[in-house]
């Protein structure tokens, strides 16, 4: 069977939207809490987008996905994940940083004590 270069194409086409990310969901930014933004922008140029979210205690995250970022935290405190591999509860420190090549989807409540304070540092 020969294909034609309208098949090919249709075919390539499918592909590439099958493997486009979620965009039916917000990123962090867009997001928020219960409808109040609990992420702001702190620096957007070209080649970077820096966010500062806040989570006092009982405010979480609604379901959001994240392209790839660096996070620094600067408050910690305990959250109460839900994502692709279930739910658990993590203690975030002070100080803390660490890098995802992206999430698919999440949503965290911050069940600490604790208002905890994020920098979000994403390449685009």
């Amino acid at each position: 069977m020969k294909l034609n270069t309208i098949s090919i194409l249709l075919i390539i086409t499918s592909i590439l939207l099958s493997c486009k990310s979620n965009t039916a969901l917000p990123d962090p930014l867009k997001a928020g809490w219960k409808g109040n933004s609990v992420c702001d922008v702190v620096e957007e140029n070209k080649t970077l987008r820096v966010l500062k979210c806040t989570f006092a205690p009982g405010v979480g995250h609604d379901r959001h996905f994240h392209a790839p970022h660096f996070g620094y935290t600067l408050s910690g405190s305990t959250f109460r994940i839900k994502d692709t591999t279930g739910t658990r509860e993590v203690n975030v420190p002070t100080g803390s940083s660490f890098y995802s090549k992206g999430t698919v989807w999440h949503e965290v409540l911050n069940v600490g004590d604790s208002t905890a304070v994020f920098l979000i540092m994403e390449p685009k």
